[in-house]
């Protein structure tokens, strides 16, 4: 299983998700309960079915602990700046310029109504 087969299903396997990312099954554990981000479906067996947007934000993990050397709370950091879109990737704005447009968005509608 690669990169190309993660958009032909909808929910993974913790092993289909070492497969894709190459992170072992404990870390992705852990990392599921030290981010708060990865929150994978529980099914009635008490297996774990990861969405998309989980296999994602691992992989984005995995490049800012691994690629950039960061730690866990400089991961952290780093993640807290993003707003995360249903695919799991961070959206093109960080959150205090979503504020700011927000703002703008508010102070151009006031204009309009005077």
């Amino acid at each position: 299983m690669g990169l190309e087969e993660l958009e032909q299903q909808d929910y993974f396997s913790i092993g289909d998700v070492k497969r894709i990312t190459g992170v072992p099954e404990y870390s992705v554990r852990y990392w599921e309960s030290e981010f708060g981000l990865i929150r994978p479906v529980r099914l009635p067996s008490g297996h774990r079915r990861y969405s998309k947007a989980d296999v994602y934000t691992i992989l984005k993990i995995k490049d800012l602990i691994y690629k950039h050397k960061l730690t866990l709370e400089g991961a952290k950091k780093q993640l807290s700046k993003y707003q995360f879109s249903t695919t799991g990737g961070p959206t093109s704005a960080p959150r205090t310029d979503v504020k700011l447009l927000t703002e703008i968005k508010e102070a151009l509608v006031n204009l309009l109504k005077e």
